[in-house]
């Protein structure tokens, strides 16, 4: 089982944990929203766990530019 972060904003690849088991907890997955849960996290079929977070340079742009923060996809 695998577990891939992407950015939310522009599809970017964060980065991947490769792991046979990862506790919740220790990802800060349990603090989130059942809302938020099932915005930002996706399964496959074959166990592999998809998260939504934001890379590093689009959170840069988004604090330069909140105004940003209506788009849906951010090109940098």
């Amino acid at each position: 089982m695998a577990i891939h972060y992407h950015c939310r904003h522009c599809g970017v690849n964060i980065g991947t944990i490769d792991s046979k088991s990862v506790e919740t907890s220790r990802l800060g997955l349990h603090v989130l929203t059942d809302e938020d849960r099932s915005e930002m996290i996706n399964y496959s079929a074959d166990g592999e766990v998809y998260i939504k977070s934001i890379c590093e340079d689009c959170q840069e742009s988004l604090t330069k530019h909140p105004d940003y923060y209506q788009n849906d996809y951010l090109i940098h």
